[in-house]
């Protein structure tokens, strides 16, 4: 990659964004996660995206609050019977190698074909500490993806889905549609995303979509409705983290932030109000 390209260039590259925060959690001594193959997935164009992205360190602390959310989410489930956790859009995350996860449990990562062609062979010499396995798919396509939830749908009794870092460059019509194939497994129980507000959505297009609008990567999704949009989708919000008021607690927030934090919130619409949280869905009955 030459000093010419543009940081980001194609929706992969972001994987190596988040990789660079995971990076720089792993090096602080009071981590909140700790993940040493960050650096070494991140690579070279993420260390470049880390040192050219406008405000960089100034926003670690909500990657690195979601992905410390996603964590707690997972960990509950896995207590709770999780035997399968489905990764879609997996990207450079390292969990099934830095998390403690029980040795029978089936961890499916599901992303480009590229992208974990690199990941397998950065990580070829490690070992993770669960059942591994890596699909190479264009989520996109809709018969193939219908056709592989079915696969491990029969292959799970309660399994999760997660998708961190994926659904705010969907449309809402994509989403749902992805949400009803999702609710279409009997095994497909519960589902952890990240949602953000309107007013954040837009906060973030001002910010991030000129870097991003070069790589065919525009941020789409924020809705109205906040958690509540998946409700006729299939899934219904049980548990809703705000990023903020979790970042204020583990005290990651500059002061003016952590004033913010106090502030009342609703659980459901955030309208203009910048706001985003990790969730946690359970497929309706």
């Amino acid at each position: 990659m030459s000093q010419a390209d543009p940081l980001i260039q194609n929706i992969s590259d972001t994987a190596c964004w988040a990789a660079m925060y995971r990076a720089r959690e792993n090096d602080r001594p009071d981590a909140l996660f700790r993940d040493p193959l960050a650096r070494r997935l991140a690579g070279e164009r993420g260390e470049r995206i880390a040192a050219e992205m406008p405000e960089f360190d100034k926003h670690a602390w909500s990657w690195v609050t979601r992905t410390y959310l996603f964590d707690q989410f997972i960990t509950e489930q896995i207590q709770q019977g999780v035997d399968m956790v489905v990764n879609l859009a997996a990207g450079l995350d390292a969990r099934p190698y830095r998390m403690a996860l029980p040795a029978q449990l089936r961890w499916i990562e599901i992303d480009l074909p590229d992208l974990l062609n690199y990941k397998e062979e950065a990580l070829k010499n490690e070992k993770p500490n669960c059942r591994l396995e890596r699909v190479r798919l264009d989520l996109a396509n809709d018969d193939a993806r219908r056709e592989l939830f079915e696969r491990l749908g029969k292959e799970a009794k309660k399994a999760l889905v997660i998708t961190e870092g994926l659904l705010i460059y969907l449309t809402a019509e994509e989403i749902g549609a992805l949400a009803r194939d999702l609710a279409l497994p009997p095994s497909f129980q519960r589902w952890v995303l990240e949602v953000a507000s309107p007013g954040l959505l837009r906060l973030l297009q001002k910010n991030l979509n000129p870097q991003l609008d070069r790589a065919r990567a525009p941020l789409k999704f924020g809705p109205e409705e906040g958690p509540d949009f998946f409700i006729p989708h299939g899934w219904k919000p049980i548990s809703v983290r705000s990023l903020l008021k979790t970042a204020s607690r583990l005290k990651r927030t500059a002061w003016w932030l952590r004033l913010m934090a106090l502030l009342p919130e609703s659980k459901g619409r955030q309208g203009s109000r910048p706001w985003s949280g990790v969730c946690l869905f359970e497929k309706q009955t």
